[in-house]
């Protein structure tokens, strides 16, 4: 199948954003556990930060980066007209 410039242009934007989240994931997966005792120094709702961010913060992320996803790349189909029909 031949890819036309629309299709390189959908993928690429595609790659972008799961590049970007990747990232974000990436820093507050390991990031914030390699600096855990450094963070635990803050306090945050009562909670020493690196236990939070082990705890509560990174899911908080983690459901936030899904949301996004899912909302960005349904923005994305109805742009390039890829979506699924409701």
């Amino acid at each position: 199948m031949q890819l036309t410039d629309k299709h390189r242009e959908y993928w690429r934007k595609n790659v972008q954003i799961t590049g970007l989240l990747l990232g974000i994931w990436f820093v507050v997966t390991f990031v914030a556990s390699f600096f855990a005792p450094q963070l635990n120094e803050i306090s945050f709702l009562g909670f020493p930060l690196g236990f939070y961010m082990g705890a509560q913060g990174s899911l908080i992320v983690y459901v936030i980066i899904i949301w996004f996803y899912a909302r960005r790349m349904n923005q994305l189909d109805r742009e390039y007209g890829v979506h699924e029909e409701e």
